[in-house]
This record gives C-alpha cells, structure tokens and sequence, in this order.
C-alpha cells in the first residue's frame, strides 16, 4: 500500500491463463492437432518422402502456431481473427473532433 492507493500488476490477467500463456480453447485445439498428427503416424506406415512426413506432421504444426503467444495480441488465432473482423465487416468512424462547429453541422445535417 503505497499512501492509500493499490498498484495493480501488469500481468494480472495471466493468473487466469493456464500456464500462464493458454486458455482451456488453445489447448484443446493443440491437444487435437497432436492426437490427430499421432493418429496419422501410426496410419502411415513408411515415412519415405520429405512430402508424407510434412503431412503428417502438419497438423500439430499448425495448431502449434495458432496457439503461439504473440505481444500486443494473446496468441497469433486472436490475431487472425482481428484481421478478419477489420476486413469483413463495415467501417464507419465517426469524426468527433474539438471543433464546435463539426458537431452544429452533424445536428444540422440529421434534421
């Protein structure tokens, strides 16, 4: 207690994570990519080109990058999903500046 005010920490929010870095959604994600890159393992039987084994692997692969934690977003699927949002949906950004005279012409303009 600092003269009666409280200091928050910064990373208070990862108490909530699992690990520290995942929630319950991004493991249940990796654990499907990794039980179904095992499940292909033991299917193919004769690993013998760079290409079989790519695709074999590639399912824990790309789950694993998904739940990847990045810096300014929790993970690079929150990222994805972001510049999904920004592109598919409409935009419309209001200018509410300083001017008083920007706001007189929005309230003119709606009558």
């Amino acid at each position: 207690m600092n003269n009666g005010k409280y200091l928050i920490p910064a990373n208070s929010k990862r108490s909530l994570l699992i690990f520290g870095l995942f929630n319950k959604f991004d493991l249940i994600l990796f654990g499907s990519g990794v039980i179904t890159t095992l499940i292909l393992m033991s299917l193919v039987q004769s690993v013998d080109s760079w290409v079989i084994l790519m695709l074999v692997v590639s399912p824990a692969l790309i789950t694993g990058l998904l739940v990847f934690p990045l810096l300014h977003y929790h993970n690079v699927l929150t990222l994805l999903i972001s510049v999904w949002t920004f592109y598919t949906t409409r935009q419309r950004f209001i200018w509410k500046g300083w001017c008083v005279k920007d706001e007189f012409k929005e309230e003119n303009s709606k009558n």
